[in-house]
Order: C-alpha cells, then sequence, then structure tokens
C-alpha cells in the first residue's frame, strides 16, 4: 500500500503554515480558535478549522454544564435512596463523566492530526456548520 502523497501547505494571512495555524486554532481552545477566524483573511481551510475549535469547545462546554447538574441530581438522589443504591448512582456518574472525557479526547486529537495533515476533518453536526461559517 502506499502513502498518499504529501500536502503542500501554503502560508496563510497569519504567516504561518496553513496547517500549523490550524493546528494552533484547536490547541489554544475556543479562544485560539476565535484569533485565527477573526486574523486569517485568506485560508478557508484555517477558517474552517479555526471554527470549528469555537464551535467544540462551546459544545464541550453546554455538555459539561449540563453533566455537571446531572450529576448533582444524581449524587443527591443516591444520597436519599442511600447505601448500595446511592454508590451505584455515584459510580454511574464517574463512569459518565470518564466516557465524555475520552470521546472529547479522541474527538480533540484526531482534529489536531488531521489540520496538521492538511485535512478537512468534519466532526458530526458541528462540522457542517463550521463548513458554512468558514464559506463567508
Amino acid at each position: 500500500m502506499q502513502n498518499p502523497p504529501p500536502v503542500q501547505m501554503v502560508k496563510s494571512s497569519t504567516g504561518l503554515d496553513e496547517n500549523v495555524a490550524a493546528l494552533l486554532a484547536y490547541i489554544l481552545g475556543w479562544i485560539g480558535g476565535l484569533v485565527f477566524f477573526l486574523i486569517e483573511k485568506d485560508s478557508r481551510f484555517v477558517k474552517f478549522h479555526a471554527m470549528q475549535s469555537i464551535l467544540l469547545s462551546v459544545l464541550v462546554a453546554v455538555v459539561a454544564i449540563a453533566m455537571w447538574i446531572l450529576t448533582v441530581v444524581m449524587v443527591i438522589i443516591g444520597a436519599a435512596i442511600g447505601d448500595a443504591l446511592g454508590g451505584l448512582f455515584t459510580l454511574l456518574a464517574t463512569l459518565i463523566w470518564f466516557v465524555f472525557g475520552v470521546g472529547v479526547l479522541i474527538a480533540v486529537i484526531m482534529c489536531l492530526v488531521k489540520a496538521f495533515q492538511g485535512q478537512y476533518f468534519k466532526l458530526p453536526v458541528i462540522g457542517n456548520f463550521a463548513e458554512k461559517f468558514s464559506t463567508k
């Protein structure tokens, strides 16, 4: 099996290679995404990844807040029930947070790798929004 040919990266209007600018947009979270989205004038590739970084960060924050509320409710219910069943609620909340954290980590790593490789990688749902916003 042959390796795909290397992607030829050009400089973005930031002065960085497009793949490096896109990578930095993810590493710095929503702040980096916002900075690169606002300062990038030419590269649709950088703007796409910057917007996807912003949307991913916002989605993670919203889901984390909802999960925090759910966790508090589960712990309160678990405390009211008591003993073994209450411990099960706490264990379930911990498991949900673990799965969420691993999912976010995998999504971010995939975005970092694909951005550095010079590829458009759309996350489910938010990738379509990022594409729409980056073409304006």
